[in-house]
């Protein structure tokens, strides 16, 4: 098994490899990632007040954030495809745009943080798409994993947020 220092996508020569996760047991693995998009204030009132020329902007970046966590495996090429069991995707409005926070949930063999990830990029790049017609300078920004729970490493949090749930 590799220690958490170890790039375990690379074989001993340097290639690109995907990881054997067979031996290790099936656990119970959550992760939450978050994206924020900044735009300028009438795009975000236009959002909020249900004025966007493309309709629900909201209902769009939250079912293309879910899709896109079970696309994950498509997209990333060394990833597994998991049994994903849920998917959450929580949009604020906030002052300076819109937050977003993914949050996956597996029973597997590995773990789940890409497809949050996933989720929450695309999530914001569906934002984007829905709004880039009145405002091209939108902003997309941190991109980053909040927290992870499950499997041989247990549970990581990112310094500052605040966590998602209780550890088993």
């Amino acid at each position: 098994m590799a220690s958490g220092d170890e790039l375990t996508h690379l074989d001993e020569h340097g290639s690109a490899r995907m990881v054997d996760v067979g031996s290790k047991p099936v656990t119970h693995r959550q992760a939450s990632a978050e994206a924020m998009i900044r735009m300028r204030p009438e795009t975000l009132a236009m959002i909020v007040e249900g004025r966007a020329p493309k309709g629900d902007v909201f209902a769009v970046a939250r079912i293309a954030g879910i899709q896109a966590a079970k696309r994950t495996p498509d997209l990333i090429p060394l990833c597994h495809p998991l049994p994903i069991t849920s998917v959450a995707v929580d949009l604020e409005p906030v002052d300076a745009g819109v937050h977003i926070v993914a949050t996956c949930t597996t029973d597997g063999k590995t773990g789940i943080e890409m497809e949050a990830l996933t989720a929450a990029s695309t999530a914001a790049l569906a934002l984007y798409d829905m709004c880039k017609a009145v405002d091209r300078g939108m902003e997309i920004a941190h991109v980053r994993l909040l927290e992870k729970s499950g499997g041989a490493s247990g549970h990581w949090l990112r310094e500052g947020a605040s966590p998602a749930h209780k550890e088993d």
